[in-house]
């Protein structure tokens, strides 16, 4: 069974920074993209921040310049570090995992999702 486990969530003041790590099996993690998705209340889920195995990566403008991305091959574990939250920022987060175009592996795999929440 696939899973992605994600952790790091919590309860931060505005201006304050989190790590979200997402942890996946070794061979989900030799051949799969890794991405991490928010979800606001009322809100539609919306790409944060994605990363291809080739360490290739894309932000949306509302995180550039605050997020980064990485993964770590060795541990097969995916990084969203986020820095100077901003209260809008809150979401449940979620990790995210695509094969390259092509691929007959599933597309579409989803972590649990992790709580983050700044306060103003």
């Amino acid at each position: 069974q696939v899973q992605l486990v994600e952790s790091g969530g919590g309860l931060v003041q505005a201006g304050g920074s989190l790590r979200l790590s997402c942890a996946a099996s070794a061979i989900i993690f030799s051949i799969y993209n890794m991405g991490w998705y928010r979800q606001a209340p009322g809100k539609q889920r919306e790409l944060v921040a994605e990363i291809t195995r080739g360490g290739t990566t894309n932000y949306a403008d509302s995180v550039k310049g605050r997020f980064t991305i990485s993964r770590n091959n060795t541990k097969n574990t995916a990084y969203l570090q986020m820095n100077n939250l901003k209260p809008e920022d809150t979401a449940v987060y979620y990790c995210k995992a695509d094969p390259p175009i092509g691929s007959s592996w599933p597309r579409g795999l989803w972590g649990q999702g992790t709580q983050v929440t700044v306060s103003s």
